[in-house]
C-alpha cells in the first residue's frame, strides 16, 4: 500500500506515574511527521519501520501513538525516507549550527541547551557557550551519528582533565544556578554537541 499523506492517531500519555486516567486525543498528522517519530527509534531500517507501520503502534518520548496499521510499499517507504538527511561523516563541525551539548561520565548526563548556556550573569566577559564551543573545535571532535530524535549531526570529544576544570570555571558566567551547581560539582569525561545542518 502506497504512503497516505496523512494518518489517523490516536495519542496519548506513557509517563510514569500511578494510576491515572490520561485523555485520549485523536488528530490527523503528517505521514513526515509519523516518520519523524519512527526513525528517532528504528533509523532508517526498512524491515522495522514496515513492522512498525504494520503493528499501527509506538512509544515515542511519554506519548504513545496509535493507528490503523497496514503493509506499506516499500517503494513509497524508500521515497518517503529519501526526504530526511542521512549520516555524514564528511560533515566538520560547525559551532554556530551547535543547539546544545550534553556532558556524560558522571552518574547522569547533564543537559546544556544553547540558549541557556549563551546567557551571561551581569559583570562577567566571556560566556560559557563560548568556552565550550571553542574548547569543542580545538578538540577535533569525532562524527558520531545522525540523531533523527534531535534533527541534528552528533559529535562527540573526550575531554581531559584540564578542559574539565576549565569547563568548571567557565560555569561560573552561567545565569542559571542549578546547571551552574551540576557542571561545577558532577562528574564528566565526554561531550557529545548537536548540529543542526
Amino acid at each position: 500500500m502506497a504512503m497516505p499523506a496523512t494518518v489517523r492517531v490516536k495519542l496519548s500519555s506513557e509517563a510514569a506515574g500511578g494510576i491515572a486516567i490520561t485523555p485520549v486525543v485523536v488528530q490527523e498528522l503528517r505521514i513526515r511527521d509519523l516518520m519523524g517519530h519512527m526513525l528517532a527509534i528504528a533509523g532508517k531500517d526498512e524491515a522495522r519501520l514496515i513492522e512498525i507501520l504494520l503493528r499501527g503502534s509506538l512509544v515515542s518520548g511519554a506519548s504513545r501513538f496509535r493507528w490503523a496499521g497496514w503493509e506499506a510499499d516499500r517503494e513509497s517507504l524508500r521515497e518517503l525516507l529519501a526526504a530526511f538527511p542521512d549520516p555524514d561523516p564528511t560533515l566538520a563541525f560547525a559551532p554556530g549550527r551547535c543547539t546544545r551539548a550534553v556532558l556524560t561520565g558522571g552518574r547522569q548526563a547533564i543537559e546544556i541547551g544553547r540558549e541557556a548556556a549563551a546567557g551571561r550573569r551581569l559583570f562577567r566577559r566571556g560566556g560559557f557557550w563560548e568556552e565550550l564551543m571553542e574548547m569543542v573545535s580545538g578538540s577535533a571532535p569525532v562524527y558520531a551519528g545522525y540523531s533523527y530524535r534531535d534533527s541534528a549531526d552528533r559529535y562527540r570529544c573526550l575531554l581531559t582533565a584540564g578542559t574539565c576544570a576549565r569547563l568548571r570555571a567557565a560555569a561560573q558566567s552561567l545565569r542559571h544556578s542549578t546547571l551552574r551547581a551540576r557542571i561545577q560539582t558532577e562528574g564528566f569525561g565526554v561531550v557529545e554537541v548537536y548540529t543542526e545542518r
